[in-house]
């Protein structure tokens, strides 16, 4: 019980102190709460296995309260910044040169593109980046 009672007091005390602050970045927040969670699950097995079923139980509601916010809390990615691709940038991203034809232009990018589409084990947004790079340097 008196385990309960500081593992109590250790979460009220990294709660409390916040107020409205973010005290951890998303990275130590997941991580302090996916190891208490963990503590959590443990020691409910451990009282459940010596007959203290009450006790067991709040521990276990305490550790999935604790991983169902282990994925929300923290702040939030910073948006991405939506700017015109530079020809420069463009150019580089599909390994063209400056006097490349609409053809050459074209070729790269489906070339490039049968790697990155997500389809084929690439990501969205490096298939997003070749398809913005491909729009800006055939339409200017």
């Amino acid at each position: 019980m008196l385990y309960l009672a500081l593992g109590a007091a250790l979460l009220w005390l990294l709660v409390g102190l916040g107020r409205g602050k973010v005290i951890f970045k998303r990275r130590e927040w997941r991580l302090l709460s996916g190891v208490f969670a963990l503590a959590a699950f443990v020691g409910a097995a451990y009282i459940g296995l010596r007959g203290g079923w009450e006790i067991s139980i709040v521990l276990v509601v305490l550790g999935l309260w604790l991983v169902t916010t282990s994925r929300i809390n923290g702040p939030a990615p910073a948006p991405r910044v939506n700017r015109r691709m530079s020809l420069e940038e463009a150019r580089s991203l599909l390994g063209v040169e400056p006097d490349a034809t609409p053809d050459e232009i074209q070729a790269a990018y489906t070339r490039l593109m049968r790697m990155a589409h997500p389809d084929k084990g690439g990501t969205t947004g490096l298939a997003m980046q070749l398809n913005a790079a491909r729009d800006r340097l055939l339409k200017g």
